[in-house]
């Protein structure tokens, strides 16, 4: 057994003395976003430093558990606030949660995050599908050991956000009235905001939204056989798009106002996924 796998058997086995949901999707959201995780039929929730050898969030906004629970019926294990590597965690540590929600059962997995706008088009309380992403400015989750009771030492990451499951976000946002942005997000390191001369370099690469999270993990998933889809909540213009200076403040003060209509579009796209069999 890998030192990876025994380490993830070692949480599970902690979660499951404190409950044995099984969740049929996995849901992880981003700062400001915590609230939809109050807003379903819950069942169990465990806090991450409750789980022995479990990473623990340190960021405002982030409480730092998992909910268990029903959502329009279908059951689901969210993530209330993830870890990033800027509070000092390992890329193992990081993609750990994401595993671990695996192992407990949930086969797909919805992503969430606060984003920067690159495209000029975008403006703060735009809704972004991800349907591709930028890797190259973190550490690959996977280098190191390979888990290979996980996936493969090469896992293929040609269609790493599922179009079908983007579909489900799609027809979910035109039930319910609303406007979807769609294109790449790329994950820097963080903490510190980009300067203006990153965004136009990630500009002319291709990226449209820009985050400290999300990317390792959707790597992480796609690797241990998850179905992976992604929305991103754009806060504010990137860096040299605006005349204000980026706050963390300004960042959950944006997610508070588009609240109402994410909690909308998740549980809609739930239902939609669930129903895909």
């Amino acid at each position: 057994m890998s030192d990876i796998y025994s380490r993830l058997q070692g949480c599970l086995k902690c979660v499951r003395q404190m409950t044995d949901f099984v969740p049929e999707i996995g849901i992880v959201l981003g700062s400001g976003l915590g609230a939809m995780a109050e807003q379903i039929d819950i069942a169990a929730s465990v806090s991450y430093k409750d789980i022995e050898d479990f990473p623990v969030s340190t960021v405002p906004g982030h409480k730092g558990r998992y909910v268990f629970g029903y959502c329009e019926g279908v059951p689901v294990v969210i993530m209330q606030g993830r870890v990033h590597s800027y509070e000092g965690y390992s890329m193992e540590d990081c993609v750990l949660p994401i595993r671990l929600m695996r192992l407990m059962g949930a086969k797909k997995l919805m992503l969430t995050n606060a984003s920067g706008a690159i495209n000029v088009t975008f403006k703060a309380g735009d809704f972004m599908v991800m349907n591709d992403h930028i890797s190259l400015f973190v550490k690959n989750p996977l280098i190191g050991e390979n888990a290979d009771e996980l996936g493969t030492r090469f896992p293929d990451m040609s269609e790493i956000y599922s179009k079908r499951l983007n579909s489900c976000i799609y027809d979910a946002a035109k039930k319910l009235g609303l406007s979807l942005q769609h294109g790449v997000y790329v994950q820097l390191s963080g903490p510190s905001y980009e300067c203006p001369a990153e965004i136009k370099l990630l500009r002319m690469l291709g990226a449209d939204a820009v985050g400290m999270s999300t990317v390792v993990e959707a790597i992480a998933a796609v690797h241990c056989g998850m179905e992976v889809c992604g929305i991103s909540c754009v806060s504010n213009a990137a860096a040299g798009l605006s005349d204000k200076p980026l706050t963390h403040e300004e960042v959950q003060a944006a997610m508070d106002a588009a609240a109402e209509n994410f909690i909308g579009l998740m549980k809609q796209a739930v239902c939609n996924i669930h129903n895909l069999g």
